[in-house]
């Protein structure tokens, strides 16, 4: 019965706490809402710095997620896809190796893009149409390299002179493509300097750098490029024989192939990509931004609570002087940085949807409020409110009860 009577008065004093830390966080209303309003700014300050950069590191994994291979040949002394160059000859080493069924080359390469409008007589202004940064990939058509369907149903396509096919989910500087292929079947434009014909659609995705993608065969490409480039591979897609054992293929590859190039499976692949995009100063930019906004509200919510706690301080000594211990006094300022928290998230989040429309509206950023990143944001922000309350409780513990006689 006494433990029972020791437990109902803890539970007594934890609700008294409660109105506590809320009565003197509301006593001020203007002073609550600016608190509110800082905590939302870093709220929407980290949604926004994390979210581009999620988008960012998720936008270089969209190839070789949808690549359809076993493992992958890159070249050793290259960090990522696009610049990695390495003779032919090596696939058709690597096929000869015990376990490999079949070895795929995926050619990848930057283009430059012209707009159909501006090729229209009526733009015709005596200047050179601007061009916009779209990426190919070439393949050969008899040996497909990918899985998405819409490329795989239209390989035929790619053995037309001078036909592309073009990734409907590009950004609109690139033209409207996709309402013009609709409308006409096929559309004529300029790709590095030379006619190409689109198609066919089908949907990937761009990336920070590129603004599209384009789908083509290895000999449309030789005849953009040169037929030299084909001598070089930029992956090479290998499928393994059904119950090889990967690891064994690899060791075999390893040491049977130059050291020239590299073997991957298709998580250490993306992961690669990965690695180089968090290099750029783009991706370590995106990481000092939210550690800005963590440290605003911070700052904010500290201001907050030191002020209040200094304007109460007597009550605080008075209090100490009735019995009540420091960990009981600094568990209400806890409170009070956990009802801020709280209530600055919820205008913060709702305010990071708006943000988010306009980057994908007006800035063509593929941005999305993902739950991954909700959480995350939100154990920041509670991190973020606790840490202020704890430097905040150093003033609270400077109060005496003696001062007050």
């Amino acid at each position: 019965m006494k433990e029972f009577s020791l437990l109902w008065q803890k539970i007594y004093f934890y609700c008294r706490k409660t109105p506590l830390a809320w009565l003197q966080l509301s006593h001020q209303k203007i002073r609550l809402t600016v608190a509110i309003l800082g905590v939302a700014f870093s709220i929407i300050l980290i949604f926004t710095q994390l979210g581009i950069r999620a988008m960012l590191f998720e936008g270089v994994t969209l190839l070789p997620e949808n690549l359809n291979g076993d493992l992958y040949l890159l070249s050793a002394y290259s960090k990522n896809i696009r610049n990695s160059s390495f003779p032919q000859i090596y696939l058709y080493q690597a096929d000869a190796i015990e376990g490999v069924a079949d070895v795929r080359p995926l050619y990848v390469d930057a283009a430059r893009w012209v707009d159909p409008k501006l090729l229209e007589p009526s733009n015709d202004k005596g200047t050179q149409p601007q061009s916009s940064r779209i990426q190919m990939l070439a393949f050969n058509p008899t040996k497909p390299v990918f899985t998405i369907p819409k490329i795989n149903q239209q390989l035929d396509l790619l053995t037309i002179p001078g036909g592309i096919l073009y990734d409907s989910l590009a950004k609109s500087e690139l033209g409207n493509i996709p309402q013009l292929f609709a409308e006409n079947g096929r559309v004529s434009s300029i790709m590095n300097n030379r006619r190409v014909t689109v198609v066919g659609l089908f949907n990937l995705g761009s990336t920070f750098y590129d603004e599209g993608r384009a789908v083509m065969s290895d000999w449309n490409f030789g005849q953009m490029v040169g037929l030299q480039a084909l001598d070089t591979v930029s992956l090479g897609v290998l499928s393994l024989e059904s119950g090889a054992n990967p690891q064994a293929v690899i060791k075999l590859i390893q040491n049977n192939l130059s050291q020239d190039i590299k073997v991957l499976t298709p998580e250490e692949l993306a992961q690669g990509e990965q690695n180089f995009v968090a290099q750029w100063p783009e991706g370590k930019v995106l990481n000092f931004g939210a550690i800005i906004g963590f440290i605003v509200g911070i700052v904010v919510v500290y201001q907050v609570i030191y002020t209040d706690v200094s304007e109460h301080l007597p009550e605080y000594a008075t209090l100490k002087a009735m019995g009540y211990k420091n960990r009981s006094l600094s568990l209400v300022v806890l409170q009070e940085s956990l009802i801020l928290a709280i209530m600055g998230f919820i205008p913060g989040y709702i305010a990071s949807h708006g943000i988010y429309y306009l980057l994908v509206e007006f800035v063509e950023l593929p941005v999305t409020m993902e739950l991954g990143i909700t959480l995350q944001v939100f154990t920041l922000n509670l991190l973020m409110c606790i840490i202020a309350g704890g430097i905040a409780i150093k003033k609270l513990l400077t109060a005496d009860p003696a001062d007050i006689f």
